[in-house]
């Protein structure tokens, strides 16, 4: 077997990790490039640079020669660059009429042979249709606010559809201004739901829409250029991606440490910046008051600053509106995830910073449970993200900071406290160094394989720990949910394939590929080049990671996780490595499951999460929002007071003060307390599942440290 030298980050923000960051990296689109000196700006119709001949011809090689699918351009992939394409300009179908698709599909058969001759003319062709009908819309938008709102009518039974992407596209134009008006009318409607009186709300739509039409104006060549050729690379996988010179500083921004934010992965989705993962320690991941899927819709300066509207902003100025110097207040207005249609947003107060790699450092707890009267404790590690201070490792400091280290002393400094069993507590861990999954591996198994990883050419490489000391031999679990990735799933899957412990929590997120950062003549491409899989053969992509186990889940999965990707790659498995199972499991499945099922029915905080989940499955369900203020006024109120039941239910089960109101302005200094792990039912019940394991176990092992053994 050829081996291969493996230097990479591993997650979903693999080349991210360590930053302390606002997130400048699109996973669906592309949003970074800004005006340089050599870029032509929009001043009539926009066609290709000098540069992009040359540029085009890169691209298209590396994709070719170096994506792990072995992409082939011919005529289906013309097409699906085409519709990708037309997906990117219009994801909603609110500009193209399906008159100008007719006639714009002679495309579909040509871009494979404009590709291999590096011609992009048919891209800036296709924009112009686009960049017209985008004019008009917001043309059309503001006249319409400024003739006054007051007496538009909001008491009809109207609906709008809430995902237009499978949508037909409109037939004429009368159909296209109906659907811009009833965008309008849902946005008063939501703008209203906040009280805001129609001279407030008439000046917000037309600050937005002018600012929108601004920005549109302002389009490049480079601009285009970016978002077609993400077209091309994100045909087969959504990790592919071409970053422009602006991006690429951008990107070496991040890498560098120096950019000090809210610490938080953002994308533009249907001209919502939407968050994707948040940087475990950062000021969002802190402040508790952010979530995956939260859409950012205004920002902020400071205590009092005016709150700006940025939705229909590029993803570039919404970052450079949030990042600021280091201890500085940004206000945000977010929409909550587990809010509908646009009701319910909220205020969001964060202190910018920069996140320390001591901070994402690896904490050890100590949870006790009874059972009978006997007390029995628990020993939690909690990881938020697999982390490698590589700089000091190559300069030889022997005191480097890594995961694996710091676990490795939290084993040790365990011994002494006489516990049953041990957690590794992986939820939210989104990944990070390679490395540390194979050597954390390490401590608890004596020696063996611990990943595989197959490259393009179908070569694979097998990583081993290669220590034969073990540091900890005592019952284990690991708790993941959908948003542990990559890393996380490279060493949670070991351990549930060596039968060393529990897996138990959500499925994880699926994130199984490897990119590769590749210089061009102008900026650079991040390329999937590798697929990691388990030593049993199953890949990690798009599946993810089942656990033992399985809990209930807030979590969307349909909206967050590969599988929730357009273009993600297909789950599928190699031969299996050979290692030692350690543990059979299978003859105390039922037993576990059926133990945790009885416990759970009757614990206030798990009946609460069963009904938030009833109440969230319901929600997404819709599939239309109506556009009556009434009905909207009284769906938002029978939201919040049925929320408020729920919550006032678990509280008083656990004879907690009630609750007057479900929705409270987060106006404080975002640094909300972490939940003691005492606290947490999730930590909880994995220590009671974790007892069931040791009780039911043929081995049952006692809890045993070594320390340097």
């Amino acid at each position: 077997m050829r081996m291969k030298r493996v230097s990479i980050q591993t997650g979903l923000a693999w080349l991210l990790i360590l930053a302390g960051f606002t997130g400048i990296l699109a996973l669906r689109g592309v949003a970074e490039a800004a005006p340089e000196t050599s870029v032509q700006h929009h001043t009539g119709e926009l066609s290709p640079m000098k540069e992009h001949k040359g540029l085009t011809g890169e691209i298209v090689r590396q994709i070719t020669r170096s994506h792990f699918s072995r992409i082939t351009i011919d005529d289906t992939f013309s097409h699906r660059v085409f519709d990708a394409y037309l997906s990117s300009l219009d994801p909603a179908k609110m500009h193209f009429l399906s008159s100008e698709i007719k006639e714009l599909e002679h495309y579909g058969s040509l871009l494979d042979d404009a590709l291999l001759s590096s011609d992009v003319m048919p891209a800036f062709e296709i924009y112009h249709h686009y960049h017209l009908r985008a004019s008009e819309r917001l043309t059309f938008l503001i006249e319409q606010v400024s003739r006054g709102l007051a007496d538009m009518p909001l008491d009809t039974d109207e609906t709008i559809e809430l995902v237009r992407r499978d949508a037909p596209w409109p037939t004429s134009r009368a159909q296209l201004e109906n659907l811009w008006l009833q965008t309008l009318k849902s946005e008063v409607i939501s703008l209203r739901l906040t009280d805001k009186a129609f001279h407030d709300i008439e000046q917000t739509l037309l600050t937005r829409f002018k600012a929108q039409l601004h920005r549109l104006e302002q389009t490049t060549s480079e601009d285009v250029f970016q978002i077609y050729m993400n077209a091309v690379a994100q045909i087969h996988d959504p990790h592919t991606q071409y970053f422009s010179p602006r991006s690429s500083e951008n990107f070496h921004i991040n890498m560098s440490l120096s950019l000090e934010g809210i610490g938080a992965m953002l994308t533009i989705e249907n001209e919502y910046t939407k968050v994707v993962r948040l940087i475990p320690a950062g000021p969002a991941d802190r402040s508790g008051l952010i979530k995956p899927n939260d859409r950012i819709i205004g920002v902020g300066q400071g205590p009092q600053g005016q709150i700006v509207d940025v939705v229909g902003w590029r993803l570039d100025d919404v970052v450079d509106l949030i990042r600021g110097p280091k201890e500085t207040i940004v206000r945000l207005r977010i929409i909550p995830a587990d809010s509908t249609a646009l009701n319910g947003a909220r205020i969001v107060v964060l202190t910018r910073s920069t996140v320390r790699l001591e901070e994402q450092a690896a904490q050890k707890d100590i949870i006790t449970l009874e059972r009978g009267e006997q007390p029995f404790r628990i020993g939690i590690v909690k990881i938020p993200t697999f982390y490698l201070d590589m700089k000091a490792l190559q300069s030889g400091d022997a005191e480097y900071k890594s995961t694996t280290r710091d676990v490795q002393r939290i084993l040790g400094e365990l011994a002494s406290e006489d516990i049953s069993g041990l957690i590794i507590d992986l939820r939210e861990n989104g990944g990070g160094s390679l490395q540390e999954a194979t050597t954390l591996t390490g401590l608890f198994i004596r020696t063996g394989p611990t990943v595989q990883i197959k490259y393009s050419d179908a070569d694979v490489d097998v990583l081993y720990d290669r220590d034969p000391r073990i540091f900890y031999t005592g019952p284990l679990a690991v708790i993941i949910n959908r948003m542990s990735a990559s890393a996380s799933e490279i060493f949670a899957g070991a351990i549930q394939d060596y039968r060393r412990g529990l897996v138990i929590g959500e499925t994880s997120f699926g994130k199984g590929t490897v990119q590769s950062l590749i210089p061009l003549s102008r900026g650079q491409m991040k390329i999937t080049t590798a697929k990691f899989y388990r030593i049993s053969g199953a890949s990690t992509q798009h599946k993810g990671v089942v656990p033992d186990l399985v809990y209930p889940s807030l979590y969307d999965h349909d909206t967050l996780g590969e599988s929730s990707l357009e273009n993600a790659l297909p789950w599928d498995r190699i031969d299996p490595v050979p290692y030692q199972v350690l543990a059979p499991l299978a003859s105390i499945d039922d037993k576990l499951r059926e133990r945790h099922e009885t416990r759970i029915i009757h614990d206030p905080d798990f009946v609460f999460l069963g009904a938030m989940i009833d109440y969230l499955d319901q929600s997404r369900k819709k599939t239309t929002v109506s556009l009556n203020l009434s009905r909207r006024k009284q769906e938002l109120e029978e939201s919040r007071r049925h929320r408020l039941e729920l919550e006032n239910t678990r509280r008083a089960a656990k004879e907690l003060p009630l609750i007057q109101k479900i929705e409270e302005e987060s106006e404080d200094d975002g640094r909300k307390a972490e939940t003691p792990a005492q606290e947490d039912p999730v930590l909880m019940e994995s220590g009671h599942v974790l007892l069931d394991y040791i009780e039911l176990s043929t081995r049952n092992l006692p809890g045993h440290l070594v320390s340097g053994m």
